[in-house]
């Protein structure tokens, strides 16, 4: 199962299978609030969307200091306790706490007991806890108490034409690699042993041949255990999707005269499991995913997916905006610590710039059709800090001009690079072999591995430096009409659908 065939895996993999506007990064989080949720919002306001969490039934929550330190953390805890609640995770470098409760008052006792402590707090999910509480955390309902839902395709949507092959060398297939110069990249450097990439996904199968030789066993997490780290030896193994498979070999695979070549052929890559086996991943699992890249030492982390259930979330939204607030304090926590974020723009051929209405969200519910404004966003992708990611088809197909998939999100000033996403070789698990994938998803490590390159030829750039220079670096790119007729807008070196340009491996090395 790939991450999301509907426009969930937004991000993703359309097999044909998710962006920001870098208005700098993120201050750091200590003693930073944002605007109360309920504020006048840049538009309208936004259709409500209300989470019920009745008596008796496990829900999930997040709750979030005013100040980020251990001691406004530890009376969040004290108040979640009293709420009838238990800490699953609590992240005081952040001041966010994960916490479950089978009670409907959940939320308004906490912000009472809380008192002045409460920044905001909010359901994460519109459904039971489905995983139950993790081991080790007293819970007053039992272990695994919730609905069990089946197993579903996660949302970047995906197209998966996955094809298994024989394990002889595809390298010559990869009119990719060619696009973004990452073949000529390649007679510079094939990137550092020093470097890591955290690939915040489904999981990396941990024996193709292509990839077991990087894979970073000690930095490898499973976060879907309720957004707490499960570092046990296999929690991170791909289980219901290899879609961070193919990721895995886009940004990664070894030149080893096997299969395919990644960008970054010689850096190392931490699967970091933030997709649980329903094909989601919600706000606690994101927050877990980037605190353990920025606590772990991660040079970069690519992101292929939207945060569940909403495709937007909405600051004029109690509930959405506190599980915005956790994920964007993860993010520039973790930015403050080294790392640099790729993420994939979206799958829906939407206008991130000038967003309207959203069809699709909860996803992990009864959709409700709803007005939006420009306080709702598409997280990680619209967070500071990250490199939004669009993606390019070959076009024709017998030469390496493109121009933009027909399903990738545009928005000018959000758009930073492209990079190819359609009809991408890369590796999968089934047989060990390779596969086509499409969707933002698969544009977003092709930026990835390029950031890992520019790590591996400048250690000491920071992520603001990084972004910079991939941004300059990039290729200009014609603002052109695309087949589906969207308007680009802007101009051919800063455009609705490109960005800056086609990202550029070559520029990046030297």
């Amino acid at each position: 199962m790939s991450l999301r065939t509907t426009r969930r895996l937004r991000a993703a993999a359309l097999s044909v299978a998710a962006g920001v506007t870098l208005a700098g990064l993120a201050a750091t989080t200590s003693g930073a609030t944002a605007a109360p949720a309920g504020a006048a919002a840049d538009g309208p306001p936004s259709t409500p969307v209300p989470i019920s969490t009745p008596d008796g039934v496990v829900s999930a929550y997040v709750v979030n200091a005013k100040q980020a330190n251990p001691g406004q953390t530890r009376l969040l805890e004290r108040a979640v306790r009293a709420s009838g609640g238990v800490v699953v995770q609590s992240w005081p470098q952040i001041g966010v706490v994960i916490a479950h409760s089978d009670r409907a008052s959940f939320r308004d006792d906490v912000r009472r007991l809380g008192g002045n402590a409460v920044e905001s707090v909010g359901a994460t999910r519109t459904v039971p806890v489905t995983e139950g509480t993790p081991d080790g955390v007293p819970a007053p309902w039992g272990p695994g108490k919730g609905q069990i839902r089946k197993s579903r395709q996660s949302p970047q949507r995906d197209d998966t034409e996955s094809t298994v092959t024989a394990s002889d060398p595809r390298e010559s297939e990869q009119w990719d690699m060619k696009m973004i110069k990452a073949d000529q990249a390649h007679a510079i450097t094939d990137g550092s042993r020093n470097v890591v990439v955290g690939i915040l996904d489904s999981g990396i199968d941990p024996d193709h041949p292509d990839l077991a030789a990087n894979i970073d066993l000690a930095d490898s997490v499973n976060c879907t255990d309720g957004g707490r780290p499960d570092t046990s030896p296999t929690g991170w193994y791909p289980t219901t999707s290899d879609h961070g498979t193919h990721v895995a070999g886009t940004i990664g695979a070894a030149r080893n005269g096997v299969g395919i070549v990644g960008v970054a052929p010689n850096v190392r890559m931490a699967s970091v499991k933030v997709v649980n086996d329903d094909g989601f991943i919600y706000p606690e699992y994101a927050v877990c995913g980037f605190i353990w890249a920025g606590s772990h030492g991660m040079d970069v982390t690519n992101n292929s997916y939207y945060v569940d259930p909403f495709e937007f979330y909405c600051e004029d939204q109690p509930d959405q905006y506190a599980a915005k607030e956790a994920v964007r304090r993860a993010v520039a926590w973790s930015t403050d610590q080294g790392v640099v974020h790729a993420a994939a723009a979206g799958n829906s051929a939407y206008d991130l710039a000038n967003k309207t209405t959203d069809e699709g969200s909860p996803d992990d519910g009864t959709a409700v059709p709803r007005t939006l404004n420009n306080g709702c966003q598409d997280i990680p992708t619209e967070l500071p800090g990250v490199v939004t990611v669009s993606s390019l088809e070959r076009f024709p197909t017998t030469s390496l001009e493109n121009r933009l998939s027909s399903f990738s999100n545009r928005g000018l000033g959000v758009i930073d690079v492209a990079a190819p996403g359609s009809r991408i070789l890369s590796t999968i698990v089934a047989g060990n072999g390779y596969g086509l994938k499409s969707g933002t998803s698969m544009a977003s490590p092709h930026v990835a591995g390029v950031l890992a390159l520019m790590k591996s030829v400048h250690p000491d750039w920071t992520p603001a430096q990084m972004v910079a220079k991939l941004r300059a670096q990039a290729d200009d790119h014609p603002c052109v009409v695309a087949t589906a007729g969207a308007p680009c807008v802007g101009t051919d070196a800063d455009n609705s659908y490109y960005g800056e340009g086609v990202v550029d491996a070559l520029d990046a090395v030297q």
